[in-house]
């Protein structure tokens, strides 16, 4: 039976309010899951998402409601619940935590469970991806304690909007050159037509991040904002304490003392910043190629505009090779508390086995019929608008952590309608474009417990002041050099050393 066909009639029987259940017959517990929240409502026992999970998967899963806030929010509580002994059954680890509860034994250990209990998900993911997590195990035995998230494309680029391009007869820019000259006309000539002058060439977010296409142009490797380790002179080093990285903050900062960065950049949280774009105002911004329908759909809300939002190819400064970051390892997804409870156990399997299941792919994509989702008659499947009032946070998302260009392309097949096409086309269209564009670099993966016993190197204190100060201007860009120094003395050494351990043993 195919995959298309098994969609079709799951389809038609949701339609005939027929119970569709992939469920084993063994009588699972209730487990509570945290994931990302940017907004919905929470999950709660016997509501429309509780329900359908335990229909598709047996297991009946709740989540309360923890506002993600870029993850500071998100870990303030996770960090109370640990401290009180309740951690949820099943998380997403943010900023390295998942290291320190490893080693105190508060993590599950997955190794031998996976492929006996959950051998969809096992297989999902390659080998070699495996290897990487089994190289990063903190307790040095070679063990697997966390679900990685897998990409085959750079997801993550320059977005900028096409619809003010045409409206100031402008081309795509192709040199650095011609991008700063674009970011003037989007200040000063109006692409919006509204006569208020408020557009915002581009910007970004607190601790110098979310403007990677910027730094990318200088071979600087980033992921979110998030320097990354690459060989730079041959040698595996952190991206933040390259010459590349002083040549491109003394670039950013010419653009902020001309007014082109956004001048609220270095202040925004993820609110503020989603907000600006979302309200029309923002030029160029970057994100997820396959979200530029999200955004999309938010100017149109927002302004009655249908903003056409086209991924920028990688522009290389001069005597730089610009690309955008391809991480093939991605973040971890989900870490399982520790627990001798065998049908907690085995509940956290059954979970896993299914979001790695290719057949319920397209259910957990699209979530609850009526609430998420709607199903023609024919059982194609398309997503609701969002309207986060009364929808409750899918927390699966297997079209973002278990991604190829092919799957992730069908993922939003299934979202695109009728009334969302024009939206959603574009975000198929800039997908198309990721692998051309991606630049894998030599520490994906790369463990976080290379940052042990240095938290404020893992949490880029010192990178994040000197970075900021140097974009706006406090400091001039000779205060590098201290960064530098500073950075090394305060743990940089160890650091960089286990990160080239690291990258000797997994490149044998």
């Amino acid at each position: 039976m195919t995959k298309k066909l098994v969609s079709m009639m799951l389809a038609v029987m949701l339609l005939a309010g027929l119970t569709v259940s992939f469920a084993a017959a063994e009588d699972y517990p209730d487990l509570e899951i945290w994931s990302n929240n940017n907004g919905y409502l929470a999950v709660e026992k016997g509501g429309a998402l509780y329900n359908f999970y335990k229909e598709l998967t047996g297991v009946g899963i709740t989540q309360p409601y923890i506002e993600w806030n870029g993850g500071t929010t998100y870990q303030e509580q996770l960090n109370l619940r640990i401290a009180a002994n309740e951690m949820p059954d099943m998380f997403i680890p943010v900023n390295g935590m998942e290291t320190d509860l490893i080693r105190a034994g508060a993590i599950l250990d997955l190794t031998d469970l996976l492929p006996e209990k959950a051998p969809h998900l096992y297989a999902a993911i390659p080998e070699a991806v495996w290897d990487v997590v089994k190289a990063n195990d903190p307790t040095g035995q070679g063990r697997i304690y966390y679900i990685p998230g897998v990409l085959t494309f750079a997801r993550s680029g320059g977005i900028i909007r096409q619809d003010w391009l045409d409206a100031l007869n402008m081309e795509m820019p192709k040199t650095q050159e011609e991008f700063v000259e674009v970011l003037r006309a989007f200040r000063d000539k109006d692409p919006n037509g509204n006569g208020q002058a408020d557009e915002i060439p581009t910007g970004g977010r607190a601790e110098a991040r979310w403007m990677d296409y910027l730094f990318s142009m200088y071979g600087v490797a980033s992921w979110e904002g998030y320097p990354q380790w690459d060989l730079y002179n041959g040698e595996l080093t952190y991206s933040a304490v390259t010459p590349n990285m002083k040549e491109a903050l003394a670039w950013i900062a010419s653009l902020y003392a001309e007014g082109l960065l956004d001048p609220e950049t270095l202040l925004n949280d993820k609110a503020a910043w989603d907000g600006k774009i979302n309200s029309g105002r923002v030029g160029v911004y970057h994100h997820w190629a396959q979200a530029s329908y999200e955004y999309a759909e938010s100017i149109k809300d927002a302004t009655g505009t249908e903003a056409k939002l086209v991924v920028i190819p990688p522009i290389s400064a001069e005597g730089y090779e610009g690309g955008y970051t391809q991480l093939q390892v991605g973040s971890v997804q989900f870490v399982v508390t520790n627990t001798r409870d065998e049908s907690k156990i085995n509940a956290v399997m059954r979970v896993l086995d299914c979001y790695g299941n290719d057949e319920m792919r397209e259910q957990f994509v699209l979530g609850v019929p009526g609430m998420h989702c709607t199903y023609d008659e024919n059982g194609k499947g398309s997503r609701l608008p969002v309207d986060m009032q009364h929808q409750e946070n899918m927390i699966f998302h297997p079209d973002e952590t278990l991604a190829s260009i092919e799957s992730t392309t069908d993922s939003l097949n299934m979202i695109r309608s009728e009334d969302t096409a024009w939206a959603v086309d574009q975000s198929i269209e800039n997908l198309s474009h990721m692998v051309e564009y991606g630049r894998p670099i030599a520490g994906d993966g790369v463990p976080n417990s290379i940052y042990s016993d240095y938290p404020d190197i893992q949490n880029r204190i010192l990178y994040a002041q000197y970075a900021s100060k140097i974009i706006t201007g406090e400091y001039p860009i000779d205060k590098f050099d201290e960064f530098v120094e500073k950075w090394y003395a305060s743990g940089g050494n160890a650091v960089t050393e286990r990160a080239r351990e690291w990258y000797r043993k997994v490149s044998e």
